[in-house]
C-alpha cells in the first residue's frame, strides 16, 4: 500500500519502494502539477495533465464587496523575517517579546509593543516549522527532521535530530519540547538540555494531509493534533498518554474519500478542548476526561477558534461559522469569503479576525457574523491563525511580513 501526504498549498506524493515506475511517473506529474497550481484542493485528472490548456479555477475567490469600516483598523507595525516557501510558520508570543521564522533559516525576537528587532540570527539549517517559545527557550524545525533551540538571547542552546520531517510547529511548556514529525512520532525533550524524555509512537493512516496539526501544552498536559483525526492528551513530564479521541470518522469507498486528518491547533475554552478534521467534525470535549461533549458535521483544513462563549471555524468552503461552546449549535454563519484560502479565526475583541489567501485580514462581528472591517498586507496568502500579543493582533504572511494590528 503506498503512503501519499497532500497539501494545502502543494500536494507532496510519496510512493512505497515497491511501487512501479508507472505509477511513480504519473504520481510525479501530479505532483509537479497541483504544487504549480497551489491547490487547495485535489485537481481534477484533466488538470494534471501538463499538455492540456489551463483551466479556469474549479472555485475562484468570491470577489470582495466594499465594507463599510465599521470597526477601524490599523496597522502599527510591520516587518520582514522571510518567506515561508511551502511550509507552515506562526509568531510565537510570550510576554512582551514575539518570535518568527523563515524557511530560510532566519529567527528574529521582536518588541511585542513596538516590532523592534531585538536580535536576527540565521539558523544552521533551513526550516520546516516553528515557532515554539515559551520565552525563555525558543525552538524550531529543521530540514530532515533537526530540531533546534535557542535562548532569550538568540544563542544555540542545543540541537537534536527526530525520526523523519517535521511540519507541526513544536511546543514549550513546563520544562519540555514536544515534538511531533511526520511518521508520527512524538518527542518529548528536555527544554535546557535537549535530553530526550520519552517518545510516543503513533499509527499513520496510508493517505495523510501533509499539514501541520497543532500541539498545544497547557499546565501539566499537552493535547496533540494527529493523522487520521485523532486528538491525544498526554501528561507533559512523562509523555503518558491520557486520553485519545477521534475528530471525526473516516467515510467512503476509497482511500482518498477515507482521508481525515486534525487540522490546525487544538483549542482550550473553559473546561474542554475542542478540535476539528478535514472531511470530519468539529468537537469539544472534556479536558481532563476525553469525554465528548459535542460534535458538529465539519470539514476544515486550518483549524478552530474560540472564546469564552463561542467556537469559530472556517471550514473548506471559505464559510466562516460560530458554534455554541456548550452544545455545538449554529449561532451564525457568513459565506461572504468562500473559497478565499482562509485562516483559522481568532477572537480580537468583539470581532473575529481571519487572513486569506490574497493577504487581507477580515474582522467579522462576533454576535452576528457580520462584516466589520477589512485591512490589506503584502497580497501574499496568510496561511495561520493569527495570534494575539496584549490588545495586538500579530498576522504572518506567506511571503514573510509580520504585522501588528490594532483596532481604534
Amino acid at each position: 500500500m503506498r503512503k501519499i501526504s497532500i497539501g494545502r498549498a502543494a500536494y507532496f506524493m510519496s510512493l512505497q519502494k515497491k511501487a512501479s515506475y508507472t505509477t511513480a511517473k504519473f504520481f510525479c506529474v501530479a505532483t509537479f502539477m497541483v504544487v504549480a497550481a497551489g491547490c487547495s484542493s485535489l485537481p481534477s485528472l484533466s488538470s494534471m495533465n501538463p499538455f492540456a490548456s489551463k483551466a479556469a479555477p474549479r472555485n475562484p475567490p468570491t470577489p470582495l464587496a466594499e465594507v463599510t469600516q465599521r470597526l477601524p483598523v490599523r496597522k502599527v507595525w510591520s516587518t520582514v523575517v522571510g518567506a515561508a516557501s511551502i511550509y507552515t510558520f506562526s509568531p510565537a508570543v510570550s510576554g512582551a517579546h514575539i518570535d518568527v521564522a523563515a524557511h530560510d533559516g532566519s529567527l528574529m525576537r521582536l518588541d511585542a509593543a513596538s516590532g523592534k528587532i531585538a536580535w536576527r540570527i540565521k539558523a544552521s539549517s533551513l526550516l520546516t516549522a516553528g515557532v515554539g517559545s515559551d520565552g525563555a527557550t525558543i525552538v524550531v524545525a529543521g530540514s530532515g527532521g533537526k530540531i533546534l533551540a535557542f535562548d532569550a538571547d538568540g544563542k544555540s542552546r542545543w540541537t537534536a535530530q527526530a525520526s523523519s520531517e517535521i511540519l507541526s510547529a513544536p511546543a514549550v511548556g513546563d520544562g519540555i519540547v514536544i515534538v511531533r514529525s511526520q511518521d508520527n512520532r512524538i518527542l518529548g525533550l528536555d527544554a535546557q538540555t535537549g535530553e530526550r524524555k520519552w517518545a510516543l509512537q503513533k499509527s499513520s493512516p496510508p493517505l495523510t494531509l501533509r499539514a501541520a496539526p497543532g500541539i498545544l501544552i497547557k499546565g501539566a498536559h499537552a493535547y496533540i493534533a494527529l493523522a487520521g483525526g485523532k486528538l491525544l492528551s498526554v501528561n507533559v513530564a512523562n509523555g503518558v498518554p491520557r486520553w485519545e479521541v477521534s475528530v471525526g470518522e473516516a467515510r467512503g469507498a476509497t482511500e482518498l474519500d477515507r482521508v481525515i486528518d486534525t487540522s490546525g491547533m487544538p483549542v482550550l475554552s473553559g473546561n474542554d478542548v475542542c478540535a476539528v478534521s478535514y472531511q470530519g467534525r468539529a468537537m469539544c470535549f472534556n479536558a481532563e476526561s476525553g469525554t465528548a461533549a459535542w460534535a458538529k458535521d465539519l470539514s476544515s483544513e486550518v483549524g478552530l477558534g474560540a472564546d469564552e462563549r463561542l467556537v469559530f471555524a472556517s471550514d473548506m468552503t471559505g464559510a466562516v461559522s460560530a458554534l455554541s461552546r456548550e452544545g455545538g449549535a449554529s449561532v451564525w454563519k457568513n459565506t461572504q469569503l468562500r473559497y478565499r484560502g482562509l485562516s483559522a479565526p481568532t477572537a480580537f475583541g468583539q470581532a473575529i479576525a481571519v487572513g486569506d489567501a490574497q493577504g487581507y485580514v477580515h474582522f467579522l462581528s462576533r454576535d452576528d457574523g457580520a462584516m466589520l472591517s477589512r485591512i490589506p498586507t503584502d497580497g501574499s496568502a496568510i496561511s495561520t491563525a493569527p495570534v494575539l500579543a496584549d490588545s495586538q493582533l500579530i498576522v504572518q504572511t506567506r511571503a514573510g511580513m509580520i504585522s501588528a494590528l490594532a483596532a481604534q
